[in-house]
């Protein structure tokens, strides 16, 4: 028997942490095809290019990748790269909103789940990292996993 609470982590977007200073995360649902939720399914899914864009006061994920679902067939298929609509309260929208009005502040995709049998998508506000800042963590996890195998060693 299922957990309640179950989640299925179907893609995880590792390049956003490493280019993005995260601020804030959020849960959001997506409005999906039948055929699109089967992709998910699957894992035939990626979220390395896209982001998100707010349109007319509506959240919108752009550049997701959904592949083609073959047992759907040419006449009930989706569109792969296709704009798809993320759900959210107003009230986050609008918050949303203020804050990509900042300088340097953009939505990007950081995780894909099944929640519940229920498309989630974790967006991230975001802070682009400058070059000198990447150069530091990878200095700070290259001395993490020398103090790592320095313990094992003992």
């Amino acid at each position: 028997m299922a957990e309640e609470n179950a989640v299925k982590i179907v893609q995880r977007n590792k390049k956003a942490f490493f280019n993005y200073e995260i601020v804030e995360k959020l849960e959001c649902g997506i409005v999906l095809q039948g055929s699109e939720v089967k992709s998910i399914r699957n894992g035939k899914v990626s979220i390395h290019e896209a982001y998100a864009k707010i349109r007319q006061g509506e959240v919108w994920v752009v550049g997701m990748d959904i592949s083609l679902y073959p047992q759907a067939g040419p006449y009930h298929n989706h569109e792969p790269r296709q704009s798809r609509k993320l759900l959210l309260h107003k009230r986050e929208i609008r918050r949303l909103i203020a804050k990509t009005r900042e300088k340097g502040l953009t939505l990007v995709p950081l995780a894909l789940y099944l929640k519940n049998g229920l498309a989630k998508l974790e967006i991230g506000l975001a802070r682009g990292k400058k070059k000198y800042d990447k150069r530091e963590a990878i200095k700070n996890r290259e001395a993490a996993r020398d103090l790592r195998r320095r313990m094992m060693k003992r």
